[in-house]
């Protein structure tokens, strides 16, 4: 396999991450604004649990779906137990150094902003300014009958009132009694779940849900529209701790293969998209990107 790239009408190549695939994904981006598209993979290394990375285990449950979040009570109960058990960790987590490092490509002008497909506000905390959250964001909670919304900090205090034996399931997840799982809830048994009391929307009654896309939910039309405003301010896209294997990141690097335009990948371990990369860099986010971010600052700034 080969190092370096073609541009971005020329075959694809991939390797490793070696220095030499690293000054090519250097290269590549030096004389172009990129756009970030970020999946998971960059917020396992800040303790958050994601579903497909090679050093993540099988789920322990499934993840809610939206029709049934929004049919059945009993089930919005289990998933709200699970969330009350696991929120602290994603509230409490803090940004790793591919978070920070893809605040200094926005802040030195390399990149217009970032588009997440995570939903833990961790770009935000790491000093981003332009961050489409595809996803949503885990720190609000939605009435889905009047809109009003609340933080989430405000609904795990009115979770652990109406609910006061969770505590010490928060403090088994913290001790690692319980497996943590991806989008800020825990691995619990569902009997625990039962009797278990959801608090309903302060202004109307009615049902509350967090402000992300939950599987079987579609992307909010805004925010794909927010998303391609700021790929078309970018002329390559660099793809983070991402598979690929959900549409909603996917489609940026199938347009951008249809424009033109080159892309380069930082995962670990391989994607659906391989075959499409210029350059791709087999490794942490938390690794690489700081070592690409020192390679670019010895080039010139591209003009956004």
């Amino acid at each position: 396999m080969r190092n370096g790239f073609d541009g971005p009408d020329g075959p694809a190549s991939f390797d490793s991450s070696d220095d030499a695939s690293l000054d090519a994904l250097a290269g590549l981006l030096a004389d172009r604004p990129f756009v970030a598209l970020v999946g998971a993979g960059c917020s396992t290394e800040s303790g958050i649990p994601d579903y497909r990375g090679p050093g993540s285990r099988r789920t322990p449950v499934s993840p809610i779906m939206y029709r049934e979040f929004v049919r059945d009570p009993l089930a919005r109960a289990r998933y709200w137990a699970r969330s009350a058990v696991g929120w602290r960790r994603v509230a409490e987590a803090r940004p790793n150094p591919a978070h920070h490092a893809l605040a200094r490509f926005e802040a030195e002008g390399r990149m217009p902003g970032v588009i997440t497909q995570n939903v833990d506000g961790l770009h935000g905390r790491a000093g981003s300014q332009r961050v489409v959250e595809l996803h949503g964001a885990l720190a609000e909670v939605r009435c889905l009958d009047c809109g009003a919304r609340e933080l989430r900090s405000d609904m795990q205090d009115r979770l652990l009132e109406a609910n006061p034996v969770w505590a010490e399931h928060v403090r088994r997840l913290e001790q690692g009694a319980l497996p943590a799982t991806p989008d800020g809830d825990a691995a619990l048994p569902e009997a625990l779940s039962r009797g278990f009391r959801v608090p309903t929307c302060r202004s109307c009654g009615g049902v509350l849900k967090p402000d992300v896309v939950f599987f079987g939910e579609n992307v909010p039309a805004e925010l794909v529209e927010a998303a391609w405003a700021l790929y078309e301010e970018a002329d390559a896209v660099l793809v983070v701790g991402s598979s690929l294997t959900v549409y909603s990141g996917r489609r940026f690097v199938d347009r951008a293969r249809r424009d033109g335009r080159p892309v380069g990948i930082v995962n670990l371990g391989p994607t659906r998209s391989d075959e499409h990369a210029a350059v791709r860099v087999d490794g942490k986010a938390g690794d690489v990107l700081p070592r690409l971010a020192a390679r670019l600052a010895a080039r010139p700034e591209p003009r956004l």
